[in-house]
């Protein structure tokens, strides 16, 4: 079971969950992560670091986010890896508590 990033995630792209995987499954996206579902090792780690509270266990993912599950693993086929911590996006704070943003990403 990986974790998997949802839909929180878009348009901010906060980076503090990347600083702490020990194993680098975070592939970067315009302005969104990923998480590799093949690299992740459920250490948890990420979770408790994510400020937007974007990223679930695979079975915790919430019924109207599932969608999620196979995007991340879609994505992190064709996204590169990062592996140090970046800025947010400028505008990260004016989204972060918006809904229905899957619009918003750009793949």
């Amino acid at each position: 079971m990986a974790y998997v990033v949802t839909e929180a995630c878009i348009r901010c792209k906060y980076t503090d969950c990347v600083d702490v995987c020990p194993v680098d499954c975070f592939r970067e996206g315009a302005n969104f992560l990923v998480i590799d579902p093949t690299e992740c090792i459920d250490c948890t780690l990420c979770v408790a670091e994510c400020p937007v509270e974007a990223i679930y266990a695979e079975d915790d993912v919430p019924e109207g986010q599932r969608q999620f599950i196979a995007l991340n693993a879609e994505l992190a086929k064709e996204w590169k890896p990062i592996v140090e911590r970046k800025d947010p996006l400028s505008d990260a704070d004016e989204w972060a508590a918006r809904k229905d943003k899957l619009g918003e990403l750009k793949r």
